[in-house]
């Protein structure tokens, strides 16, 4: 049947209905894979920084104790190892302590970097936190505030 503008059957409107109905639940779907995933992923990989940054704080201590009784970062981290951590939640997570006692630790599969960096003021060790994406890191390691 042809009809002319503005005359349209009741099928012809309950097909239209439901084609804005389908519309728009395919447009909820859409917004929430594109807001919603991202943000779950966003603190899915605030935690796993925190895990990965917690994860070097035994090898912290030892390179603070070093610093403190030598007094100097030469060798701080020599010989200093942290075994690589599986985690259920955040996946596989590893660090590498260099002789001058920073650490490098990192989580591939939240793509995420930490670099822990000692110094000596006044005979004690203090640390410095940077970590890539910075967006991922607490405000402690480089971060905003969350």
């Amino acid at each position: 049947m042809v009809c002319s503008p503005g005359q349209l059957d009741s099928g012809d409107k309950k097909m239209r209905i439901a084609l804005l109905v389908v519309a728009g639940l395919a447009l909820a779907g859409f917004l929430a894979v594109a807001v919603v995933l991202p943000q779950m992923a966003g603190a899915q990989a605030q935690d796993a920084a925190q895990a990965l940054i917690a994860g070097a704080e035994p090898a912290k201590q030892q390179v603070g104790v070093y610093l403190e009784k030598s007094g100097n970062l030469a060798g701080a981290g020599k010989g200093i190892k942290i075994a690589s951590r599986s985690d259920p939640k955040h996946g596989e997570m590893k660090w590498i302590v260099s002789e001058n006692g920073a650490i490098r630790g990192w989580n591939e599969p939240n793509a995420l970097e930490v670099t822990l960096m000692p110094t000596l003021q006044g005979g004690k060790a203090t640390w410095s936190c940077k970590g890539y994406p910075v967006n991922a890191m607490p405000p402690s390691c480089g971060g905003g505030s969350s």
